[in-house]
Parts: C-alpha cells; sequence; structure tokens
C-alpha cells in the first residue's frame, strides 16, 4: 500500500489522465463532450457542394414516421430544402453534433422552405425520444417506415444529408460535423434562394 502512494506521487499526472481515459471510455456524454469540442474547431465541418450530373435522391420509397405517426414520402418535400440527419441515442459522434443541429433547427424552424428530418434509428423509440426530452432538444422525432435508399444512408452514424430544391444531393456527411457555424448557415441561406 505505501508503494502505491509513493507511485502516485511521483505521478499524479499519469494517474489523472488514466482516470479520464478511463471516464471517456465508459460515459458517452462525455466521449460527446470531447468530440463537440473537436468539431467547434471547424476541422471535421462540411459544406454544401455543386449539384452534380444524375445525382437525384432515389426517393419513390423513401418513407418516414413522425412522433404520431403520421407517415411522410420524401418526393412530397421537392421543392424544399429538405435536412436529413440520421442518430441514435447510443451514439456518441451523435451526441456530440445534436447540439448544433438543435442551434440550426432553432435558427431555421420558422422557414417554411426548410424541412427538418431527424431520423431516430434507436432499436427502440421510447429510447430516443427519452433522450431528445431529457437533454431539452425539441428537433422532430422521426423514424424510418421501411428501406432507406443506400444513397442517403449507408449504416454509418450519424449521416447527414441536405437536398436542394429539386431533391438533389448537396451534402452527405458521415462523422460528427458542427451544423451552428455561419459558413453552414451561409450554404443553407444559399440553398433557400
Amino acid at each position: 500500500m505505501e508503494q502505491l502512494k509513493k507511485w502516485f506521487r511521483n505521478n499524479w499526472s499519469t494517474a489523472i489522465l488514466a482516470i479520464l481515459f478511463i471516464v471517456l471510455l465508459v460515459n458517452p456524454d462525455a466521449k460527446a463532450w470531447l468530440m463537440r469540442q473537436v468539431a467547434s474547431t471547424g476541422l471535421l465541418n462540411s459544406s454544401i457542394s455543386e449539384p452534380k450530373v444524375q445525382e437525384t435522391t432515389p426517393y419513390n420509397n423513401f418513407t418516414l414516421k413522425d412522433e404520431s405517426g403520421k407517415l411522410m414520402n420524401v418526393s412530397d418535400l421537392k421543392g424544399k430544402v429538405v435536412f436529413i440527419n440520421f442518430w441514435a441515442s447510443w451514439c456518441p459522434p451523435c451526441r456530440a453534433e445534436f447540439p448544433s443541429v438543435q442551434k440550426f433547427y432553432e435558427k431555421y424552424k420558422s422557414n417554411s422552405n426548410i424541412v427538418f428530418l431527424t431520423v431516430n434509428l434507436d432499436d427502440d423509440s421510447a429510447t430516443g425520444i427519452a433522450y431528445l426530452k431529457q437533454k431539452g432538444f425539441t428537433v422532430p422525432f422521426i423514424t424510418s417506415a421501411g428501406n432507406i435508399p443506400k444513397e442517403i444512408y449507408d449504416g454509418s452514424l450519424p449521416t447527414t444529408v441536405v437536398l436542394d430544391k429539386k431533391g438533389t444531393i448537396r451534402l452527405r456527411h458521415t462523422g460528427v460535423a458542427d451544423y451552428s457555424k455561419d459558413s453552414f448557415y451561409a450554404d443553407i441561406d444559399a440553398l433557400l434562394k
């Protein structure tokens, strides 16, 4: 026991780093906080691209369901900018970017020319709903009502897709990003014109 105390006195900084590392390994909110700090630097941000030839989304069978059970088909949203974010409550990168998604939503929620589809992929939707309520997020709670086209979602969380008014994919980003940056807002404003 005496040797352990002596080691700790001589290596206190290593011990603290080890404890912090263990906390980051086991606590999803701690992981999310660290990822959010990295994302806020702008290193992980993506931007809206110019449309590519024939990059129209295969909407025909892409149906979603809102929290009340109302079905919607993404093809019915042509003429609007569509922000789609695939997330799960257990996913630390999703947790990391969700405050920026919420800020983005708050800024544009009153604009009728943009639609927010925050698609929860938890096995049990009650878990996703509970997470949003616990954290105070007010983004729409959406789930998939069928197959999701692979052009939009390939299985990686989080994935964000932005469709322009013609239904063309203008952004497809996998991994954590910060959607509360002025540069992203400027890109969205350009699509809304």
